[in-house]
C-alpha cells in the first residue's frame, strides 16, 4: 500500500503503515574507503523495522545528503525500497529544492521507486519566500508529485519561520500528507497547530527531545535520529501515550529527552555514528566534511545515557 493524499493507504507493490509512529532517519555508513557501506544500511533498516519502526526515512538531513552524489543517492534509496517492500514498512524518501522546479524534477525522480510511500520535502531555504510563496511552492509540488508530501519544517535552518496559521494552510493542500515539526522547542504556535489540525493531517515531532510533549499535545509520531539508538524505547513511548499511561510516559519521554540531548550534543549525525560505530553496527564513524567525527566524550556520554534507560 501507499499513503494516498489523504495520509490514508492504497494498495500499490508494497505495504506501509499509516503515516504515524516513529519513523527513523537513516544515517549513511561509510567503510573505510569512503563509500556507502550498503549492507550496514540495510542491516540498520532491519534492525529499525523489527524494532517496531513504523516506517524510515531515506536521504534526511541525518543521511548527510547534501554530501551525497546522485549515484549515491540512488544507492541509499534501492536499498531502502528492497527493505520496505520485503518489510512493509513505509518509505519516506527527501526530495525537494529551494527552488520549485528543481523541487519538482527530483521528486518526479521518485516515481522509479513503487515502494515509496511520501516525500520529506524542506520548507524553501535561503530564498525565504513570504508565507504565500511557500503555499505556492508546495501547492505547486502536491500537483505534481507521484506521492503525497510530508512538510519539514525546520526554521532554524530553512531561516523560514512560519506561524500556526501558515502550517495549517500546508496541511489543507490535497496532496500533503504531513508535517515534520522542528521549530527547536514547544511554543503558543506549536500548541495552536496541534489544537487544530486539519482532517487527514499528521504532525510528526522532528526535534528529538520534544518528542515527549510533542506526542502529549497530540503529534502522530515522530521521525527522529536517535530513535536509532533506541528503537524499541521511542515505541514504547508513543505507544505509552496513546494507551494513556502517562506515569510510564513521562518517566520513559524523560530518560529519552536526555539520550537524544546528548546524541545532538555536536553536529547531527555524528554523535549518533559514532554510538553505532562502538555497538559494531556500522563499520566506521565517518562522516563527510564539512562535518567531522564525533568527540570521544560525546560518543561516551551517550551511551552513558542509553545504558540507563528503563
Amino acid at each position: 500500500m501507499r499513503l494516498d493524499t489523504h495520509g490514508t493507504t492504497t494498495d500499490t507493490t508494497a505495504d506501509t503503515t499509516a503515516l504515524d509512529g516513529i519513523h527513523v532517519p537513516l544515517i549513511t555508513p561509510f567503510d573505510r574507503a569512503g563509500n556507502i557501506a550498503a549492507e550496514a544500511l540495510e542491516a540498520l533498516a532491519h534492525e529499525t523495522l523489527d524494532a517496531g519502526a513504523a516506517g524510515i526515512v531515506a536521504l534526511g538531513t541525518t543521511g548527510e545528503t547534501a554530501t551525497l552524489e546522485e549515484a549515491e543517492r540512488d544507492l541509499v534509496t534501492e536499498v531502502c525500497a528492497r527493505v520496505c517492500r520485503e518489510r512493509g514498512g513505509l518509505l519516506t524518501v527527501g526530495a525537494g529544492a529551494s527552488g520549485t522546479r528543481a523541487a519538482e524534477a527530483s521528486l518526479a525522480r521518485l516515481a522509479r521507486w513503487p515502494q515509496v510511500g511520501a516525500a520529506l520535502v524542506t520548507v524553501p531555504s535561503f530564498v525565504r519566500p513570504a508565507a504565500a510563496g511557500v503555499l505556492a511552492h508546495f501547492t505547486r509540488l502536491a500537483e505534481v508529485s507521484p506521492v503525497p508530501l510530508v512538510v519539514y519544517h525546520i526554521p532554524y535552518r530553512t531561516g523560514q519561520p512560519l506561524d500556526a496559521a501558515a502550517l495549517r494552510a500546508l496541511g489543507a493542500l490535497p496532496g500533503v500528507a504531513g508535517l515534520k515539526y522542528a521549530g527547536g522547542g514547544v511554543d503558543q504556535e506549536t500548541v495552536a497547530l496541534l489544537g487544530d489540525l486539519p482532517d487527514g493531517f499528521a504532525v510528526l515531532a522532528g526535534d528529538d527531545a520534544y518528542l515527549s510533549p510533542m506526542l502529549a499535545l497530540g503529534a502522530a509520531g515522530g521521525i527522529l535520529a536517535s530513535a536509532h539508538l533506541a528503537t524499541e524505547r521511542f515505541v514504547e513511548l508513543a505507544a505509552a501515550w496513546r494507551a494513556g499511561d502517562v506515569p510510564r510516559a513521562r518517566s520513559l519521554g524523560h530518560a529519552l529527552a536526555r539520550l537524544s540531548a546528548a546524541a545532538f550534543a555536536e553536529p547531527n549525525p555524528t554523535v549518533v555514528k559514532g554510538v553505532l560505530h562502538a555497538q559494531g553496527r556500522i563499520p566506521t564513524p565517518d562522516v563527510r566534511l564539512p562535518l567531522l567525527p564525533a568527540s570521544p566524550e560525546a560518543v561516551a556520554a551517550t551511551l552513558k545515557e542509553l545504558a540507563e534507560i528503563q
